[in-house]
């Protein structure tokens, strides 16, 4: 499972390196939700490949259900070839046996590799266990039956052998299931709560970045706030919730209801205008958000 989310991880990170060129911000959020997009499609694809296995052992044993209905049939017929009908069978059944032992092993491999348990493949696995314990006891009613009328067949003795093991195998799987399911659940949660908490860390960060104050008023209302002293701007104890707080982002036109207006605080001339409107009244219009608050995210207008 670590290696599923390293690999996810690094796949979302190398496609967001390429495309840097194209984009000029850098979203953290879009790439831990990427990054759980692709844990999720890496899973989905484990799934499908498992559910391909499963698909080819039921289908193996739907083979060795005709199969055994074609040995009743002929083994209480009076043709002159039913022994012969009935080894063809067995030797069938017992090659489909081995076919299923093999694809139950891939299986298990392919589960413990993906460390993934669902409810799904939980019941899917106590089918197949009871399934094979199913088939173990036919088969060997089957031999009995068969050495009574002197019909021995190797394939046979193999095939029950093999089966007692992966009976075996499947019950401590199974034994194994409800724990890893358990532990997949808590990485899981684990693994969305730090999603969140990232999400909420980046968030509040973004807000802060991009939060801004604003205060426009005459000389005398500037120093009764000490936001200005002399001819400094800012430089005391000033009161900070004389200001407006505004999102730079959205705010990007500031109406000062005055026919004379000057920016006491430092901003680049070339990131905003300031003109009057119809009215003769001044009206600041930042046309470069990024840069007009790269120097102070306080601004301070003197009106009159």
């Amino acid at each position: 499972m670590k290696k599923l989310l390293v690999v996810a991880v690094c796949g979302v990170l190398a496609l967001a390196s390429c495309n840097q060129d194209k984009k000029t911000a850098f979203n953290p959020a879009q790439i831990q939700n990427d990054s759980l997009r692709a844990i999720i499609d890496a899973r989905d694809n484990e799934i499908n490949d498992m559910m391909g296995t499963l698909n080819d052992i039921q289908q193996g044993f739907a083979d060795i259900n005709e199969a055994e209905n074609r040995v009743t049939i002929a083994k209480d017929s009076e043709s002159k070839d039913k022994n012969e009908q009935v080894k063809e069978n067995v030797q069938f059944i017992a090659q489909r046996m081995k076919e299923n032992r093999e694809l139950i092993k891939k299986l298990q491999q392919q589960l413990r590799e993906t460390g993934f348990k669902g409810d799904a493949m939980k019941k899917t696995l106590t089918q197949l266990t009871n399934q094979l314990v199913r088939k173990e006891g036919e088969l060997k009613r089957l031999r009995s039956e068969l050495e009574s009328k002197n019909i021995h067949i190797k394939e046979l003795d193999e095939t029950i052998t093999g089966l007692n093991t992966d009976v075996e195998n499947l019950k401590t799987d199974k034994e194994n299931l409800t724990t890893e399911k358990e532990n997949l659940t808590t990485e899981k949660e684990n693994l969305q709560n730090e999603s969140n908490q990232k999400t909420e860390t980046i968030n509040t960060q973004d807000k802060q970045l991009n939060t801004g104050w604003y205060v426009f008023g005459t000389k005398s209302e500037l120093k009764g706030q000490r936001i200005l002293d002399g001819d400094r701007v800012l430089q005391g104890a000033f009161n900070k919730s004389y200001f407006t707080k505004i999102d730079i982002r959205i705010t990007k036109e500031i109406k000062l209801y005055s026919k004379s207006a000057r920016l006491l605080t430092a901003h680049p001339s070339s990131s905003y205008s300031l003109s009057a409107d119809t009215n003769g009244q001044y009206v600041l219009r930042i046309t470069d958000p990024q840069t007009f608050w790269s120097t102070s995210k306080y601004l301070v207008i003197q009106v009159k």
